[in-house]
């Protein structure tokens, strides 16, 4: 028994370690926009996200139930099978932070649930239908709906706003999307600190500490909603600067459309149950916020890098929840192993991130982005300039169109002296 509480205690702290990289993993979501148009100071916008998150973290426990109750079967997991989920999920939030990508910290964590479920037991341990209904295809529809209510909005607002007042419309867009982000942050504390919720609370269930189909207790709801705030409060500046910076330049119309359809679409997932990924729905709705504005782009290149990391997250997560539970089948010493990994892998990323110091000082200077394969396959087949083109390019051309638009007004005073 006494073994037991000691693997139950491991499991709750590194749950709330991983809430607490969720955090500053998902800060962008609800910041990065606010924080890259200029309508609100960066430290004073991650203060008010993780005060919101706090408070989102006690308005439901759907989301939470989704993942203690429904996606695996409960009644043959162990808590050494969480605890290697929980390695799986802070490893790749870690590794997505340090190259500035926003993925999905909600799909880290389920994949390293189901990668250490299929290893404890089989894959019949694993919910297809609840994976396929509520995780998948919100997966899949949320950047898309995010995204074109987003480019709807935008255009809207530009339409609606062509006869107001520059700076008036400008400070009322700014106002409105500071309101905006804080409901995507009370959406990401009602969406994203659920899903620690239910992993904390199927731990206790696997150790015989609270009922099977309980719902979360009050100490759980409490400790996740302070461990996500927290991490936002420190604020995940790389991703931020992605978010904000690297996926298109935003104006205040489109961040308060992109806030705004995005915040819609988290609550209505939150209410359903749906385990929904903030960053896919936030991602989207900027995305079509650039394209809503005319002369918008959106920077493919840096989104294909992001579509792929999204796309590797669920399985890259549950290999390493996988590896994790082997290791861990070897008994007590096994789990100190995984333990000791996890925590020398943390320090180690974080190690390497210094080399390159983000953070509210510089998070909007974004560096240039490397060159698409368009870009680059056109340059190869262009042929450089010839010295004679680039000889009539500079100044002279200028120079001498001035003495020729000089010349004519010259030719009325001297035309009268023949005719005299």
């Amino acid at each position: 028994m006494e073994n037991f509480s000691l693997i139950l205690a491991i499991v709750v702290v590194t749950a709330l370690a991983f809430d607490f990289t969720n955090g500053f993993h998902d800060t962008a979501n609800a910041m990065a926009t606010t924080i890259s148009t200029g309508a609100l100071k960066p430290k004073v916008a991650v203060a008010m996200s993780a005060v919101l998150n706090l408070v989102g973290a006690f308005l439901s426990v759907e989301v939470a139930n989704t993942i203690s109750k429904g996606l695996v079967d409960e009644t043959g997991i162990r808590p050494e099978v969480i605890f290697a989920a929980l390695v799986g999920a802070i490893l790749w939030n870690l590794l997505t932070w340090l190259v500035g990508l926003p993925s999905s910290s909600s799909h880290a964590l389920m994949g390293g649930l189901i990668g250490a479920t299929i290893a404890s037991a089989d894959m019949g341990a694993v919910h297809g239908d609840v994976l396929v209904t509520k995780v998948l295809i919100p997966a899949i529809a949320a950047p898309l709906v995010a995204g074109v209510a987003a480019m709807l909005a935008t255009r809207l607002s530009y339409r609606l706003g062509r006869k107001a007042d520059g700076k008036a419309a400008e400070k009322g867009y700014r106002a409105g999307q500071i309101a905006s982000a804080g409901l995507v942050s009370l959406a990401h504390g009602t969406n994203d600190a659920q899903k620690t919720m239910g992993i904390i609370t199927l731990a206790l269930v696997a150790g015989g500490a609270v009922a099977p189909d309980s719902d979360p207790p009050l100490w759980v709801i409490l400790t996740a909603g302070l461990a996500i705030a927290l991490g936002t409060y420190l604020g995940g500046w790389r991703i931020i600067r992605t978010m904000g910076k690297g996926l298109t330049d935003l104006q205040p119309q489109q961040g308060f459309a992109a806030q705004t359809s995005a915040a819609t679409v988290i609550l209505a997932s939150s209410h359903l149950g749906f385990s929904l990924s903030t960053t896919h729905s936030v991602s989207g709705s900027v995305m079509g916020a650039g394209l809503g504005r005319k002369g918008g782009v959106v920077r493919w290149s840096t989104a294909t890098r992001m579509f792929v990391a999204w796309g590797l997250t669920l399985p890259a997560a549950a290999l390493v929840g996988a590896l994790a539970e082997y290791v861990t089948g070897f008994g007590a010493w096994g789990t100190a192993v995984v333990a000791v990994f996890l925590v020398a892998s943390s320090a180690a990323i974080w190690k390497i991130s210094r080399r390159e110091h983000v953070d509210h000082t510089n998070v909007n200077d974004h560096p240039d982005e490397p060159a698409g394969v368009v870009t680059t396959a056109i340059a190869a087949v262009t042929p450089p300039p010839t010295a004679a083109m680039t000889e009539t390019v500079p100044e002279p051309v200028s120079e001498t169109l001035t003495a020729t638009i000089a010349s004519p007004a010259a030719e009325p005073a001297a035309s009268p002296a023949p005719t005299a």
